[in-house]
């Protein structure tokens, strides 16, 4: 008896998608693909990722269509792999689900120890979904060219040699607001705000507030706090002709060299990113353990009825 197409279901595939430069951490990996597949899922890998794990019969494919007909992207390292694999995802609608490899892992979802459920929770989808905001970059150059990029936590211009600071014009919404010179300056996400931005003294950003930050990088000016804007709002800032030239990051990992004289605008982008999540734990008990905050004394809300002491 024949089997009708439509009663036919597709396979499962998850992407996974390992640390590359760390071939010690291959074991965890492994584990993870072989309990996979004896759950009946298909398992997708990079091809330059592919090669340690031969004996395994993942398929294999290149980094544009890596992520295609995939429902997840298992990641095993810290933030930075994370934010790779981000790219590699975006505008497929796959979530990504790190396991963390790293040291502050604030993007990982779970550590190696709780690979057993993390795998269950694979299995079974037992996952519920956040959407984050992006970001686009466009550069324009003095000779007419341009180029792009796209970043999940952070855009950030900064200066390509120590000798001199580079001299910038911003502007919001094409209107000029401020000339710095300065180290950089980063412009973020709210997921991007406990990582770059953070540590050059901007504000923390729930990510469930639409908003983009813009912090100055050791800027020598009387107006350089770190500034909150609308989620829809275009940041432009330019090179001064007489300034030393200056590199383009996108989420650190992405360099595009910016001469004097070129444009750079930042804006929200319509590609956003999925992650996976296992928890309902609160943002804020998210800061409290990865920076190891100090909450002793809380005693929390007062019960009805009691009076006050």
């Amino acid at each position: 008896m024949s089997t009708s197409a439509s009663s036919v279901s597709s396979p499962r595939r998850v992407l996974v998608i390992p640390h590359g430069g760390r071939p010690d951490l291959a074991d965890i990996t492994a584990r993870a693909i072989k309990k996979l597949q004896a759950a009946g899922l298909t398992v997708r890998m990079l091809s330059v990722d592919s090669e340690r794990y031969e004996q395994l019969a993942v398929e294999v494919r290149e980094p544009d269509v890596a992520a295609a007909d995939c429902e997840l992207a298992l990641v095993f390292g810290g933030d930075g792999t994370i934010l790779r694999s981000a790219y590699l995802v975006r505008g497929h609608n796959v979530p990504l689900l790190g396991v963390n490899l790293g040291h502050m892992g604030f993007l990982a979802e779970s550590d190696p120890e709780n690979l057993p459920a993390v795998i269950a929770a694979v299995v079974n989808r037992s996952y519920s979904v956040e959407r984050r905001m992006a970001l686009d970059l466009s550069v324009f150059y003095p000779d007419g060219t341009q180029t792009s990029g796209w970043a999940l936590n952070e855009v950030s211009i900064e200066k390509a040699s120590r000798e001199r600071m580079i001299e910038l014009v911003v502007a919001i919404d094409d209107e000029p607001l401020s000339a710095w010179a300065a180290d950089g300056l980063v412009c973020s996400t709210p997921t991007g705000s406990t990582a770059y931005a953070w540590s050059a003294g901007g504000p923390v950003v729930w990510p469930d507030v639409e908003a983009l930050v813009v912090v100055p990088i050791s800027a020598h000016a009387l107006f350089s706090r770190p500034l909150v804007i609308g989620p829809n709002s275009e940041i432009d800032f330019e090179v001064v002709a007489d300034s030393p030239a200056a590199v383009a990051w996108c989420d650190g990992g992405r360099m595009i060299d910016v001469p004097p004289g070129a444009r750079l605008e930042v804006r929200r982008s319509p590609k956003t990113t999925l992650l996976a999540r296992l928890h309902s734990a609160p943002f804020t008990d998210r800061l409290v353990a990865k920076f190891n905050l100090p909450v002793g004394g809380w005693r929390g809300r007062t019960v009805k009825g009691d009076s006050a002491r």
